[in-house]
């Protein structure tokens, strides 16, 4: 599948979150927290605010390196919540959705009080079963 964006740059602001993360659950790999921050996000019943995100963070990564073997996973979900909230599937809308899910599960991650490590990443996954 091609994919919505080529290229993710982080905020400055989701980066210092991700980093707390890291701390936190010790998980090395910032791809591997934002899958965890995207699907957070997709899992919430509202779309994100529509704010601007800057792109001022040295941390950036590619489609492939975010998605992994879950990219192709991953896109059909954004896709389906694109389809759900009523938004069109072309790539630009992709790429917007993307990054506002990705920047507001970040932060949905990161400012819970109860992440504290890996375990309870998985205990919110499994809540939502």
């Amino acid at each position: 599948m091609e994919a919505p964006i080529e290229r993710i740059k982080l905020s400055q602001t989701a980066k210092d979150q991700l980093q707390k993360l890291k701390r936190n659950t010790k998980i090395d790999q910032w791809n591997i927290l934002c899958r965890w921050a995207l699907c957070r996000s997709l899992a919430e019943p509202t779309p994100p605010s529509p704010v601007p995100i800057p792109q001022d963070s040295n941390v950036e990564m590619t489609w492939r390196v975010f998605g992994g073997e879950m990219s192709d996973i991953l896109l059909l979900a954004l896709k389906q919540r694109c389809h759900n909230d009523g938004y069109p599937t072309d790539k630009e809308t992709l790429a917007t959705q993307f990054r506002l899910h990705l920047h507001r599960g970040i932060g949905y991650l990161a400012g819970d009080p109860n992440i504290k490590k890996i375990e309870d990443l998985i205990a919110i996954a499994l809540e939502k079963i």
